[in-house]
């Protein structure tokens, strides 16, 4: 995906990105090359591929909600930060908070912040259970991207949505998990209520966002870490 195909593509979802922006992205592209040279940050380094895979990927989280009308977002297990750091450049009103429990991510993530001088991003070194005790009822929007079950996605971050608010995972092929998450949402309070089924442009990948809204609070999840990946709410 070259640039040009790039913003012909995020128009057709609605974004228009300008070029300051554009350069921004430029400067994390060549930040993701420079240090996955000494840290495993992904495995797609061709500039095309990142661009599509990574960059245009993350952006299409804004086809199932309006991002402008939204305050506070945190991405769960972020890795290189994908959605949470590409978002934070599209829409830049927002306040993220980016999760991940590999402090060397970390590091790359915070010197990318400070070259792009972003303000009201934070990085936190922690796992996302841990995190959501401590912060229950805090985001608009929790997000998480091929990170894990989606049962288990689900109890790590309901707790720390809001009520009436948004978690929005982004999937590959989902179907069976999907049809393991009823015990889940009833335990959780939550319902899904979008589901949107798509083909990344040019290699017609299949993609899938769920957005689940949390209807109410539930004090016991999450659970311990070691619980949760024994028993899942299946």
């Amino acid at each position: 995906m070259n640039i040009n195909k790039f913003k012909e593509e995020l128009k057709k979802i609605g974004i228009e990105i300008s070029d300051f922006q554009l350069n921004q992205l430029q400067i994390y592209y060549e930040m993701i090359i420079e240090y996955n040279k000494v840290m495993n940050l992904t495995g797609i380094t061709d500039k095309e591929q990142v661009y599509l895979k990574h960059f245009y990927d993350s952006i299409t989280l804004a086809s199932v909600i309006d991002l402008t009308k939204e305050e506070t977002l945190c991405d769960i297990g972020t890795g290189a930060g994908f959605p949470g750091l590409v978002l934070k450049i599209v829409f830049p009103h927002l306040k993220i908070t980016l999760l991940d429990s590999l402090n060397k991510r970390i590091k790359f993530l915070n010197l990318v912040i400070e070259r792009l001088d972003l303000d009201n991003i934070f990085v936190i070194h922690t796992r996302a259970e841990d995190y959501a005790i401590n912060n229950r009822n805090k985001f608009d929007i929790t997000t998480a991207r091929a990170v894990a079950h989606l049962s288990i996605l689900l109890e790590y971050a309901i707790p720390m949505t809001k009520q009436k608010k948004y978690f929005i995972a982004m999937k590959a092929n989902i179907e069976q998990e999907i049809s393991e998450i009823d015990n889940a949402l009833l335990k959780l309070n939550t319902k899904l209520i979008t589901k949107k089924e798509f083909k990344l442009p040019m290699e017609e990948s299949n993609r899938t966002i769920l957005k689940f809204q949390k209807e109410k609070d539930n004090v016991k999840f999450p659970r311990k870490n070691s619980e949760i990946l024994k028993n899942k709410l299946l």
